[in-house]
């Protein structure tokens, strides 16, 4: 089947990459989400990704803790989980360049607008790593800014419900899922699957979509990038 989207931004939890341990890596999944994205590569989509760190780092060990200092562990945190994530991209043969928000140049190349699409173009699969380069800001709104930055089709979410709710389903068991929803109405709903500031920067800018789908299944990425009735369409 033919792709739906010429360019996407992924946006990956760090805790994704660490499956059921939680914490650190589990090569299988790391391997298995390369795999994904090579194929997503092979159909001709223009891929950049975004992962967060909660996998090595989440919040503070102390409320004590300078929260700007904590965020600061959390963008640091990201940038191991990209280097991870291209070491694996580049054992399956294709070109892989984390870009940092934040001067690192011995490990990655700093982001540049022009230099991420450049690679895109030339094929090349771009990890986005170190967030905004803000603290207070999450990895969702990093990868709102990257999609709007880069002109991508769609933000793709991989999380761990298989939709956006009217409540949360873990603790409400007649929570229902919604298919379709505009940005307009995730804030007002107040929406917490993926943050608001994501939210208000997609619809703002012009990213077309987001998509919102289980990753209990990584082929899920696959499925969605061909058009197919996945999760949660968010949109203008």
């Amino acid at each position: 089947m033919a792709a739906a989207y010429k360019r996407i931004v992924l946006k990956l939890s760090g805790e994704g990459l660490a499956g059921a341990k939680g914490v650190g890596f589990d090569t299988e999944m790391v391997d298995g989400v390369a795999k994904v994205i090579r194929q997503l590569v092979e159909m001709g989509i223009q891929v950049g990704v975004v992962v967060g760190g909660g996998n090595i780092w989440r919040g503070r060990h102390t409320n004590a803790m300078n929260p700007v200092t904590a965020d600061h562990m959390g963008m640091l945190a990201t940038c191991i989980n990209a280097l991870c994530i291209q070491d694996a991209l580049e054992r399956l043969g294709l070109e892989a360049h984390t870009m940092t928000s934040v001067q690192m140049l011995n490990f990655a190349e700093l982001y540049t607008r022009r230099d991420a699409v450049r690679h895109l173009e030339n094929g090349a699969v771009v990890i986005f790593a170190g967030g905004t380069g803000n603290p207070h800001f999450t990895t969702d709104t990093a990868a709102a800014l990257r999609a709007a930055e880069i002109g991508a089709d769609a933000v793709f979410k991989g999380t761990t419900v298989d939709a956006v709710y009217d409540s949360d389903p873990r603790k409400n068991p007649n929570a229902r899922p919604i298919k379709d929803i505009t940005y307009r109405q995730t804030i007002e709903m107040g929406i917490q699957v993926m943050d608001v500031t994501a939210f208000a920067l997609c619809s703002e800018r012009d990213v077309k979509e987001i998509r919102i789908f289980s990753m209990d299944d990584p082929q899920n990425i696959v499925r969605v990038a061909q058009g197919e009735d996945l999760g949660t369409r968010v949109h203008a």
